[in-house]
């Protein structure tokens, strides 16, 4: 291709200006030289390579640049590592060249973003790593992090370019771990933009259909906010206050996680967006301003008590401060407001970097601890799981990430953060490791309650212990923080590890008794045997003596019949009548093709997903099962991209007719006489489907349904489901 270097020079100086134009206000004239400095270096570095898009590379650090200054926050250190953060990966500068250059600090924050940069090539072993590596520099440089999550912004943005298994792979990915980095660094709006970004790519279908119904939707909104605003702005200005109220659709990752979680459509979620009231203010006033919107908004509007947030008294660990309220607005609709001060706005928009921004002038130390304390947390736990699969490591690790919260109190009136649904014996691990391992239980309050107590707003928790405590394999099922889970695995692995070592031993010494030489091709074969995943199975199972002298002779006798059979096998294969040799037969392979070569493999379907002939597709390897097919929508397809993208090939449907599976639906409507008989005329009539089986249920003129149903394909679900709505009375179908 030929470019006219000439446009794209004064295109990327014009990037560069507009970037500069964001910061020079803000930033005293070494710092601005300190960006040009690095912007001179980042554009010698990129000079001769390009995007996919065919663009000039240099475009990218500016955007990710843009996006630290202006979207985060962040100052000249971070805008200029923003512009350098490529620059040791793809080109001929060193760790040491950068140091030279722009000192220690800055070449650090570079090689941390290298590091990670890596994992974006690496198997999963590797990735494995670099995961740990990502979050460790949580510990270290706050700010590595934070340009990581603008540089994969940036190449969210600009996904269109890749191919659609690279878009799904690197949405997964970013809807697995960088957007609960996000969240619990409290970007907010990029954590959200991050989602919506990777449901358009894993979703498209759903992410058109919502964005299309939040447009059409649009005018009205508009209309619905002016009329809020024009009610209550005459009662605040009243009280002499300067204020802005802003509205804004919810974001379409959040709103399709409610029509998930509450089984309704778009249309039935009612509250698809938010108004937002930012006044001005100093510290002495904040919190007493903010109750005086409240009581103004509350004195307009009915408020839904269930549904108010207090995170101005008592902030998120994350610093976000806030007061939520649900009101009957105009027209009795429901409708979220949001009142905050401009310092808390900018730190709920900006977060850990806004938070830093404003030590000064403003009590924060309270929540530079709980921050500061979670980032520890973060660290000890990886230090503590060395030997943890990367699944494991980033459940832990995510579990408190999204969560939230709950505030106790220990007995000297010290308030603790835990995540909702912490237990007594999270609350004694977050005390301390010791007194978490010898926890007996607690007395809540003043009584006595056992150590899986599910913590409440305002407990106040005191831990008792004993010497002789030690953790046990159940405590796992109800602990929820990241910390309390490491410690009692830690444990119990190294307890296991100890039994595992004396199986071996007691294996070893019954394999020479049978004259067979021990080795991990005969442990391999021993674990197929006896049907079990792991070799540390077969070597527990030896220990606790589950498998023994006379499982082995079993065993044994097998192998040499096998062997029997085999060498029968090698003088004299099978012919069939034709004299043709016989071959195995493989089932549906005329249905599903795999890879770019649309080969014909043989596979199963995953039991998570319900895969029906026109959903969209993939395989799976996995390690002994073969080939899964799973639908793009299946539960664990977003973890398996994520972290496995290596073992997931594309999937395409070819011949599916002759193809059945069964699917439950859910059925939803005002009960009447001759309702089941209409569903089930277009269900058995209309449509000629098999009903395996149909419950329904009425009460008090509601009824609800399950049917299971054979299925050929998709477009006869589809066809079903809209005939079926089409019934009078039936309010909501559903696939389950």
């Amino acid at each position: 291709m030929s470019y006219d270097l000439e446009l794209e020079n004064k295109e990327i100086l014009a990037r560069y200006k507009d970037l500069i134009s964001n910061t020079y206000r803000t930033l005293d004239e070494e710092n601005n030289k300190l960006i040009r400095k690095a912007f001179d270096i980042a554009l010698d570095a990129h000079k001769d390579q390009r995007r996919k898009t065919g663009e000039p590379y240099i475009y990218h650090p500016i955007a990710v640049a843009k996006i630290v200054a202006t979207e985060i926050g962040l100052g000249a250190t971070s805008i200029a590592c923003a512009l350098l953060h490529d620059v040791i990966e793809d080109s001929d500068y060193t760790y040491e060249d950068l140091k030279k250059i722009f000192g220690e600090k800055i070449a650090n924050i570079v090689n941390g973003l290298t590091k990670i940069s890596i994992m974006n090539h690496q198997n999963i072993s590797v990735q494995s790593e670099n995961y740990r590596k990502l979050l460790l520099t949580l510990s270290e440089d706050f700010r590595v992090i934070l340009i990581k999550i603008a540089d994969r912004l940036h190449n969210m943005r600009t996904l269109e370019s890749m191919t659609p298994d690279k878009q799904k792979k690197i949405a997964s990915e970013t809807v697995y771990i960088y957007a609960p980095l996000a969240h619990r660094l409290g970007l907010y709006n990029i954590k959200s933009e991050l989602e919506d970004l990777s449901l358009k790519y894993n979703n498209p279908e759903v992410y058109t259909e919502i964005t299309e119904k939040l447009e059409l939707e649009k005018e009205s909104r508009e209309r619905y906010i002016e009329e809020f605003k024009n009610e209550v702005s005459e009662r605040i200005k009243e009280e002499g206050l300067n204020f802005t109220i802003k509205g804004r659709a919810k974001a379409i990752s959040s709103i399709y996680r409610k029509m998930l979680k509450q089984g309704v459509s778009f249309e039935e979620v009612f509250d698809n967006y938010a108004i937002r009231i930012i006044y001005k203010s100093d510290a002495k006033n904040e919190k007493f301003l903010a109750w005086k919107i409240y009581s103004i908004v509350t004195d307009v509007y009915h408020s839904n008590p269930s549904r108010m947030r207090d995170w101005i008294t008592q902030p998120r660990s994350t610093g976000y401060e806030s007061l939520h309220l649900t009101v009957l607005g105009p027209d009795k609709k429901w409708i979220e407001v949001q009142i905050r001060s401009e310092r808390m706005d900018e730190i709920a928009e900006k977060g850990v970097a806004a938070h830093y921004k404003y030590k000064e002038g403003y009590k924060q130390s309270s929540d530079d601890r709980n921050f500061e304390r979670w980032v520890t947390e973060i660290r000890e736990v990886l230090e503590q799981q060395q030997n943890l699969s990367t699944s494991e490591l980033l459940d832990n690790i995510k579990l408190n990430l999204y969560s939230k919260e709950v505030f106790v109190f220990t007995p000297k009136g010290e308030i603790k953060i835990l995540p909702t649904n912490a237990t007594a014996l999270d609350f004694a691990f977050s005390v301390h490791s010791d007194l978490g391992m010898k926890c007996l239980g607690a007395k809540i309050n003043g009584k006595l309650v056992p150590i899986s107590y599910v913590l409440q707003n305002g407990d106040q928790v005191d831990i008792l212990s004993s010497q002789n405590q030690k953790p046990k394999s159940d405590w796992l099922e109800f602990v929820v923080t990241s910390k309390a889970k490491s410690k009692i695995k830690s444990y119990l692995n190294s307890q296991k590890n100890q039994i595992v070592e004396e199986g071996k031993e007691i294996l070893q010494r019954k394999l020479r008794h049978a004259k067979i030489t021990f080795s991990e091709d005969e442990v391999n074969k021993l674990q197929k045997f006896f049907n079990l995943k792991t070799s540390q199975e077969l070597f527990l199972k030896f220990q606790t003596n589950e498998l023994d002298a006379s499982s082995l002779r079993k065993y044994i006798e097998s192998k040499n019949v096998f062997n029997n059979l085999l060498s029968r096998f090698r003088k004299s294969p099978s012919k069939n009548s034709t004299g043709v040799f016989d071959e195995p037969k493989h089932q549906n392979l005329d249905m599903i093709v795999f890879g770019k070569d649309e080969e014909k493999l043989n596979y199963t379907f995953a039991k998570c997903c319900n895969v029906i002939p026109g959903d969209k597709i993939f395989g799976f390897i996995t390690i002994s099962e073969g080939i899964k097919v799973h639908s793009d929508n299946c539960p664990n397809a977003i973890n398996l991209r994520a972290q496995y993208d290596y073992r997931v090939i594309p999937a395409k449907w070819v011949n599916a007719e002759s193809f059945k599976n069964r699917v439950k639906i859910e059925i939803e409507g005002l009960d009447r006489m001759g309702m089941i008989n209409d569903i089930t005329t277009v269900i058995s009539g209309a449509m000629g489907m098999d009903m395996k089986s149909m419950s329904i249920e009425s009460n008090n003129g509601v009824f609800t349904g399950n049917i299971n149903l054979e299925v050929k394909n998709k477009s006869q679900l589809e066809q079903t489901f809209k005939k079926l709505k089409e019934i009078n009375g039936v309010s909501r179908v559903r696939r389950v």
